[in-house]
Parts: structure tokens; C-alpha cells; sequence
């Protein structure tokens, strides 16, 4: 039976926490779509474009025939409704991810109850780190390449950089 499982998020950027729920994903679904969400609501430092690319680079030893990356809009469950999948995947760090979670899935599971919610703890080693926790980190000046795959960490000391060279509006 092959059972496709979805992986939204925004990855804005991915981290080595986000690479780690990709690796155990697959070992319990079939195939697995990584998800870049498009909210315009969210001010995002990367574009959906960046985002997909640099998932694209940091997941690129993964198996193709298993996994995916594209980007969606709109609500979470009903594109993994479109896409046939059985299951919508979360990583959880702590308490506050949990509620957030927990509320979501009850939302998901009130539009479409037949796509269940599957949620994994974060490694130990990943478990303090968010794309917000690494962008700020960054912003100030700390290296983030043990905390996010390398061509991230090129892009996001890049885009950094840039922003800073970037007159600021009065």
C-alpha cells in the first residue's frame, strides 16, 4: 500500500530539524511532499521561490521517487486532500508547539476526517532550534552552519548581508 504523507510548512529557512523530520518521515510513509506554504500574511525573509530551491538543494541525497517539494496555497488539508494523501506530518519541539498543533489538527480534522495528523518529536539535537530562533541568531551575526544544511547557510549569511547594505526608509 503506498501511503503519501504531507510536510507543510513556510521553511523560511529549512534547518538540519526540518531534514531530520524529512529522514523520519520516510521511514514510516511511502512518499513524502515537502510543502512550502504560501502565506502572504507571514513576512517571510526568503521567497516561496528561494525556499523551494534551497529545500531542493538540502534534500537533494533523498530518494526522488519518494519524495517531493513544491509549494501550495490555501488551506493545509484540503491540498492534501487534492493530493491524495493520508496523512499531514508535524514536528514538535515543545508545549507551545503542541497546542498550536493540537488546535490545528482538530481544524483538519473538522474540514476532512479521513486525512489524520501525525506528529513527530524533534531529535534531541534540533529540539531548541525554529527558522525564527536561526534568522534572528544570524541577523546578529552567529554562524548557523551547524543548525541548518550548508547550502543554507550560505544563502542565509548572502541574504543577510544584503539586507544590511539596503538603505533603510526614514
Amino acid at each position: 500500500m503506498d501511503i503519501l504523507a504531507i510536510y507543510p510548512g513556510t521553511f523560511d529557512p529549512p534547518t538540519l530539524g526540518h531534514v531530520s523530520l524529512v529522514e523520519r518521515g520516510l521511514t514510516i510513509f511511502n512518499r513524502l511532499i515537502v510543502a512550502v506554504a504560501q502565506n502572504p500574511l507571514k513576512r517571510t525573509l526568503f521567497t516561496v521561490a528561494e525556499r523551494l530551491e534551497l529545500l531542493r538543494e538540502s534534500l537533494k541525497d533523498f530518494p526522488a521517487d519518494r519524495l517531493e517539494i513544491e509549494s501550495y496555497d490555501g488551506l493545509t488539508v484540503e491540498y492534501a486532500r487534492d493530493k491524495g494523501a493520508a496523512a499531514i506530518l508535524r514536528g514538535l519541539r515543545a508545549t507551545a508547539d503542541f497546542d498550536y498543533e493540537f488546535q490545528m489538527a482538530l481544524m483538519n480534522r473538522h474540514v476532512n476526517h479521513d486525512i489524520q495528523s501525525v506528529f513527530l518529536m524533534a531529535d534531541y539535537q534540533w529540539f531548541f532550534i525554529s527558522s525564527s530562533v536561526v534568522k534572528e541568531a544570524a541577523s546578529l551575526g552567529a554562524d548557523m552552519s551547524a543548525l541548518v544544511p550548508p547550502p543554507v547557510a550560505l544563502k542565509l549569511q548572502r541574504k543577510l548581508q544584503n539586507a544590511k547594505r539596503k538603505p533603510r526608509p526614514l
